[in-house]
């Protein structure tokens, strides 16, 4: 049996589709809003890297950052709440500062979050790590500045408990991939050793070795005890010389000598140690994986170190007795931060003060 269809009438039929093609119409979303530009990142031409502040970033007693805040006159302060401190800048001279946290693993991460800060045009920065450390008696004295060339890292490495090591090894500390201390088949260094730009370094040691360092009766009197130590014995001045960084704040006199191996040997003999501290092969690290994204540039990296203490004791004192003592207070720690200053501002002058040539060219300057 067929089943009869009565057909719509052709009036009511385009009346349905007029209503069916009016509801779409009103039921479509709107078109998203155009999205307002982002402002333009803001040109860098210098970053200060500090580590640590004391107290307040100003007016008070200073750390590493305030010297620079108040005299390079850092007055915008800009949120930076993915690191340890907010930063602070002068938007008309470009400069800018950060303080990263003490220890490898903060100055790493802040040296990563502000180089992917989209914020930040830092493609042309020149950086300088300006900080304090422990200075070995051997080669300066507290209140000294070195410029260095080699970062050396005193963590990444295998350790045996010295009382289970083998009678012919000197230490239980000796190169991943290796078999022992001091193994001459080491590997590449994979985060072990880095070399900062050599003839940025060398410039920037030739522009400062004259500068006049300060000089207090205290450190007169620190320097004083250690008799057999020529360099120790000497006022403040300028040099090159490289660093170890480690997590650890070691002292002594069997720890200086490990040092002075260590850096030696990663080194192939071309490093010499001078400071100690905690954070630049963090730091360098990080920037180099932004040199490879084409974020900052590393060859325009300079780390300057101010000897605030001694890395071991004078002849006639424990290491233990003087590692204590300096935890009441570090006899250099005005004369360094006032060096850190003094000679990091030199560069930075020099540099901001000839923009037009350094921005595009990197002096560099041969050993002499």
């Amino acid at each position: 049996m067929k089943t009869a269809f009565k057909l719509l009438p052709i009036a009511m039929l385009a009346a349905t589709c007029a209503f069916t093609l009016t509801a779409c119409k009103e039921e479509a979303p709107a078109a998203p809003a155009a999205k307002a530009e982002a402002p333009a990142p803001i040109p860098v031409k210098f970053v200060v890297v500090t580590m640590f502040e004391i107290g307040e970033d100003e007016g008070d007693m200073a750390g590493e950052f305030q010297l620079w805040k108040e005299r390079a006159k850092l007055d915008t302060r800009i949120p930076f709440p993915n690191s340890h401190h907010d930063l602070y800048m002068n938007k008309e001279t470009g400069v800018l500062a950060m303080v990263t946290g003490i220890g490898t693993s903060h100055s790493a991460g802040a040296a990563m979050a502000l180089g992917l800060d989209p914020r930040f045009d830092l493609s042309q920065a020149y950086w300088l790590v300006a900080g304090i450390a422990g200075i070995d008696p051997e080669d300066a004295s507290i209140g000294s500045a070195a410029w260095a060339e080699y970062l050396v890292d005193g963590d990444l490495a295998h350790e045996i408990d010295p009382r289970e090591i083998p009678d012919d090894w000197d230490t239980g500390y000796f190169a991943r991939y290796t078999v022992k201390p001091w193994d001459p088949n080491k590997p590449e260094p994979t985060g072990e050793m880095f070399q900062v730009n050599a003839g940025l370094t060398e410039w920037a040691y030739q522009l400062t070795k004259d500068i006049e360092l300060p000089d207090y009766p205290s450190l007169e009197e620190a320097r004083s005890h250690y008799v057999n130590y020529p360099n120790a014995q000497k006022p403040p001045f300028v040099l090159k010389g490289d660093q170890l960084a480690a997590m650890t704040f070691w002292h002594g006199e069997i720890m200086n000598d490990w040092a002075n191996k260590w850096v030696d040997y990663w080194t192939e003999g071309q490093g010499e140690f001078v400071t100690s501290a905690m954070e630049d092969t963090g730091t360098f690290m990080s920037l180099s994986f932004l040199d490879n994204i084409g974020k900052v540039d590393k060859d325009r990296v300079m780390v300057l170190r101010t000897g605030s203490n001694y890395t071991m004791p004078p002849e006639g004192v424990t290491a233990v007795d003087n590692l204590l003592a300096e935890n009441e207070g570090y006899q250099g720690l005005e004369a360094s931060l006032e060096s850190a200053w003094l000679v990091g501002s030199a560069v930075m002058n020099e540099i901001l003060g000839n923009w037009d040539t350094y921005k595009d060219t990197i002096p560099a300057a041969a050993a002499e």
